[in-house]
């Protein structure tokens, strides 16, 4: 069965489930590959308004704006799409007569489902730059809102994801996306994975099932009925569209989880929707409680959702108020609010400002901070709420009255202190209900408190869910001893190789000349010392730190400790780092009267480290307000610089701030020199968590797999009961069951993760035949030259999954191999060493082989420095030998092999390999020029067959090679055109591409044809109709033949040329 055959039967079944009409129930408007398809069915959509009642005029206006929306590019996709999805959730106005009041045409009954008209067509033509086929598109009343992109079993759900990407380029299908709320792919083995515009590949989600069991009676009861009918429905695939198509679903959806965030559409996460929807069941009974998604699960988003839904819904005049505790979160929750265009957020300046605030009706989202008197950051103390609730007290006029219905969010409600505020706040706003965020568990010993302040959980979401789900990175730890007795050479010497061991020999080398300043370290007593120079190794040796992709965070007990350990640093010339702490130098903080030496020294260092840190002169300082701006300055432009360019801020030494509210993507590594438990060290652990969104391209290969904790005060006591049981001092305040799956110990998942991924390789590769030659492996993952096309597909799917697990192996093998040392005998590492060095060199050379490496390199740069670091290289490892061969160098390099003498399964293995690089060039290049590469690949198909039957030797057929890739190559210098033609290959596309009825000559028509579009061809025409049109005109008054036009203008789009 052929690979289209089977995508066939797929589409097929999920066709007829979406037109069953005691499932979903949608139209089927058929096969639209005949036709070009616009994003907006302007029939059945004014068809639609027709019947909800709209007059002509109002159906004519309503159906100009948005289809004049929806069209408009000038801005970019993003804000198209933006556009549009205003007008669908909010309506279109429009004015029945000139001298009329506007009237709101809704394009979508949100509140009666069965009013709308939901429909299904597969094989969508889209003819924009490119002409593209989404497999099935979803239409609301006449707008595609939905893009299906299924694949068989065999290939990967990502190529589907991908293939939305691609579509969505402006060199594609773009402006057909302005319309689309959900893009998602999908096969029966995987099920079905979704996003919205522009999501990255990584962040496609799946939903599943609700995994909070508790308080069956406050789930909603669409959504009791949807889980009721998925239990019946045993294709997962089927069972995944069920439980997102159900129409009042679907339009829940649409409606009310959409955000548009800075730049960025997003759509939520099955455990966002869940929460929400049991939150607004807990509202309408007027009760509150609490909300736990872990850190990292997109809190701050689920907050923005049921705020906005609570200004909508909640009541008259519905207010909501967000208190927070932390400079950070509260900036982060601003910021969010504001990034997704909703109610203007105002953030409250003091405790007055806020009474005045909820005092008025102006007001109807907020967000109070709960000052930290006389500091700037850190914890938040007992003594701090008390003066804030004091404040509040004092504020209070005599006539005040938090006015509408009002609803307060408390973020971090696991601090003790939140009952307190909870109670004061209750005093003042005795009707407000108030719902409680955490991303962190709940203390044993906070729990009933908890509880009885704010009411049970509403929902959860726990760390070990959100790492299945992909949500959040596996955590790996590992508790570092620093030997404090390196008082001999020996001592230094022992401790480099206990630092280096699993590196080869030649990486070892290259560290010991930075070694030489460890001198210095040895002959000092000082322990900090030692863990900078540790953390320095680090930068050395692993992966993300050494090439800058990734960086760290390093706590420090104190102040003093941070400058100390900063001022270390730099002077071992470890330059890109900084502090970011509560301290601002101040020259009143210098004491005039001595309390006693190591006092005065330790503020005199930490003043003196700040302001050189900060580059500013003793002699010379600013006001001290001014001193204040430029340490606020300072830390938004290195956190600035940690997010966004990580390689230029490799290291953040911190002592009270950024543990919690802080998202860095890049940050790989977190350092703990500070002694830490439950709620701060679980809040800091989950520094390193994040998904890393800085591989752009879809489908490039993920290198920030886990975070990685490395802690220096032993906070786990015993490890290997900390690790299994969850008995170690640092987390003894919480349940057992709120905590699994947080932490991992590095050494024993690092060996079983390399294990895991070599037996997936070793699996993938079991199907190759004896002798398990070159040849035999260039079979299994390229097929025969000359073989079915119809495969190619699954060959480059099969390829592509080799080449991303050959490079988690070398990834995996290079975390595990320093622990591998302590558990395997030599020889079983060696074997391992030889078949991680054995995939390397399959992967490159059926990468050249295929075509597939000879335009861009096979390795990054990150993944080249491991294999240099950890695989002791065979004499055949070059790797990037091919990386800037031409696909003539290359022909030529395996032609050595032809006209040798070497056995023929080598010969033909090096022709095929040669085949397959041109046939691959020709397939690239053939919509440049139809013509002229559909002779080019006539001609390999020829030389293949008379390969096959010994027509022509393996010498012979070299020229033959050399000549056919010049030709591919440089079609310019190919003597059969005529000479005038010769010289550019845009003129030579034309030329070749035009209909010959042999009464003009053809080089004439060309010239003219290219001088034309020379003459008339505007800067940016493509996908521009105003400038294509243009052309086309003159192109007309060449051909006379409107279908003739069309037909060479596509080749013209495609030249480089123009």
């Amino acid at each position: 069965m052929g690979i289209g055959e089977a995508e066939k039967r797929t589409q097929k079944r999920v066709i007829d489930f979406f037109k069953d009409r005691n499932i979903l129930d949608y139209t089927f408007l058929g096969n639209l590959s005949d036709e070009e398809n616009k994003n907006i069915k302007e029939d059945r959509l004014k068809a639609y308004l027709k019947a909800a009642g709209y007059s002509d005029t109002l159906i004519e206006g309503a159906v100009f704006q948005i289809t004049k929306a929806a069209g408009d590019m000038t801005r970019g996709i993003y804000d198209a799409n933006k556009q549009v999805y205003s007008l669908l959730k909010y309506g279109a106005k429009v004015k029945p007569s000139p001298e009329a009041a506007e009237e709101t045409v809704y394009f979508i009954d949100f509140a009666n489902p069965s009013n709308n008209d939901f429909a299904i067509a597969e094989e969508v033509t889209v003819v924009e730059v490119q002409e593209k086929r989404p497999d099935l598109v979803i239409y609301l009343n006449g707008i595609a809102v939905a893009v299906i992109e299924l694949k068989r079993s065999a290939i990967s759900v990502a190529e589907g994801i991908r293939q939305n990407l691609t579509n969505q380029k402006d060199s594609f299908i773009e402006s057909f996306f302005s319309t689309i709320q959900y893009c998602m792919a999908g096969n029966d083995a995987e099920g079905l994975r979704y996003g919205t515009l522009k999501t990255k590949a990584k962040f496609y989600m799946e939903w599943k099932p609700d995994g909070y069991l508790a308080n069956d009676d406050e789930r909603d009861e669409n959504d009791v009925r949807i889980d009721e009918k998925c239990a019946t429905i045993d294709n997962k695939l089927l069972r995944q569209i069920y439980a997102m198509f159900d129409k009042t679903r679907f339009l829940d959806l649409i409606e009310h989880f959409i955000v548009f965030d800075k730049g960025i559409k997003k759509v939520c996460r099955y455990n966002q929707y869940y929460g929400i929807k049991r939150a607004q069941q807990r509202v309408a009974n007027r009760k509150g409680g609490i909300i736990w998604h872990t850190q990292g699960s997109g809190k701050t988003l689920t907050m923005v959702w049921l705020a906005k839904w609570l200004l909508e819904n909640g009541g008259e005049n519905a207010r909501v108020l967000i208190v927070t505790d932390r400079d950070e979160l509260d900036d982060q929750i601003e910021k969010t609010f504001k990034g997704v265009n909703e109610n203007k957020i105002v953030r409250t300046t003091s405790g007055r400002d806020l009474v005045t605030r909820l005092n008025g009706y102006d007001d109807v989202l907020m967000c109070a901070l709960i000052h930290k008197f006389g500091r700037r950051g850190g914890e938040v103390s007992e003594a701090d709420y008390e003066k804030c609730i004091d404040e509040l007290k004092k504020s209070l006029p005599d006539d005040f009255s938090a006015k509408g219905t009002m609803y307060v969010f408390v973020d971090e409600c696991h601090r003790t202190q939140s009952g307190k505020l909870h109670a004061a706040m209750q005093a003042i706003m005795p009707n407000a209900l108030f719902i409680g965020f955490t991303g962190t568990p709940l203390l044993k010993k906070d729990k009933k408190t908890s509880i009885e302040v704010f009411g049970t959980y509403i929902h959860t979401y726990k760390y070990d869910e959100a790492v299945s789900d992909g949500v959040v990175l596996d955590l790996r730890y590992e508790a570092r001893d620093i030997p404090q007795d390196l008082s001999s050479q020996d001592r230094v010497d022992q401790w480099f190789d206990i630092k280096t061991r699993g590196l080869s020999p030649r990486a070892k080398a290259k560290l010991k000349e930075k070694w030489a300043t460890m001198q210095k370290v040895y002959s000092s007593r000082s322990r900090l010392e030692k863990i900078a120079w540790d953390i320095i190794q680090d930068f050395n040796m692993k992966p993300r730190l050494e090439d800058g992709s990734g960086n760290a965070i390093l706590v420090a007990d104190k102040i003093y400790t941070a400058c100390k350990f900063y001022e270390i640093f730099q002077s071992m010339g470890f330059k890109k780092c900084a502090i970011i702490s509560s301290y601002t130098p101040q020259a009143g903080d210098l004491r005039t009267d001595t309390v006693s030496d190591e006092d005065d020294t330790e503020t005199f260092e930490k003043y003196e480290t700040y302001l050189k840190m900060l580059g500013l002169d003793t002699s010379n300082l600013p006001e001290k307000m001014s001193i204040q701006k430029t340490v606020e300055d300072f830390e938004t432009e290195v956190k600035r610089k940690f997010v966004e360019e990580p390689a230029n801020m490799s290291l953040l030494i911190v002592v009270d701030k950024l543990l919690t509210g802080f998202d860095a993507p890049p940050c790989t590594y977190l350092y703990i020199d500070k002694t830490m438990q439950d709620h701060g060290l679980f809040q800091a652990i989950c520094r390193v968590n994040r998904l890393d969104n800085g591989d752009d391209e879809e489908g490039s290969e993920e290198s920030k797999e886990f975070g990685f904790i490395v802690d220096y005060q032993q906070l786990f006591g015993n490890l290997k009961s900390a690790m299994d049981t969850y008995t170690g001092r640092a987390f003894e305040g919480y349940d057992d069951e709120d905590v699994a799956g947080l932490i991992k110990d590095r050494s024993k998942e690092a060996i079983n993760y390399f294990k895991e991924v070599y037996e997936e390789l070793e699996e993938l590769c079991e199907g190759v035949e004896e002798p398990r030659d070159d040849l035999q492996y260039l079979h299994y993952f390229c097929g025969e030259s000359g073989g079915d096309e119809s495969e190619e597909e699954i060959y480059a799917r099969l390829r592509e999954k080799m080449y991303r697990l050959v490079s988690r192996l070398v990834r995996a093998f290079a975390e595990a191999k320093p622990y591998l040392i302590d558990v395997c005998p030599q020889a079983e590492i060696n074997q391992y060493e030889n078949k991680v060095r054995f995939y390397i060199e399959l992967k490159q050379t059926i990468g050249n082989s295929s075509g597939d490496f000879l335009d861009y390199k096979s390795y990054e740069p990150d993944m080249r420095k491991l294999i240099d670091n950890y695989i002791v290289a065979s004499d055949s490892i070059k790797i990037g030998e091919f990386d800037d061969l031409t696909l003539l160098d290359f022909v030529e390099d395996k032609g050595q092999i032809l006209i040798h003498d070497v056995p023929d399964g080598k010969k033909e293995g090096a022709a095929e390999a040669i085949e397959n690089n041109i046939r691959r060039k020709v397939v690239e290049k053939v919509t440049v020029n139809p013509k002229y590469y559909e002779k080019m690949s006539a001609i390999l198909d020829k030389l293949i067959e008379e390969r096959k039957q010994g027509v022509k030797d393996y010498k012979d057929l070299l020229d033959y090679y050399v000549q056919l890739v010049k030709n591919v190559e440089n079609p310019e210098a190919n003597e059969d055109y005529p000479e005038e033609i010769r010289g550019s290959r845009a003129l030579q596309a034309i030329y070749d591409n035009l209909s010959d009825d042999g009464t003009v000559s053809n080089v004439e028509i060309a010239k003219d044809i290219h001088e034309a579009v020379l003459k008339n061809r505007i800067s940016g025409f493509r996908g521009d109709t105003v400038k294509e049109n243009k052309i086309k005109r003159a192109l007309y008054s060449i051909l006379n033949d409107d279908m003739e036009v069309e037909r060479i203008f596509k080749i013209i789009k495609k030249q480089e040329e123009y």
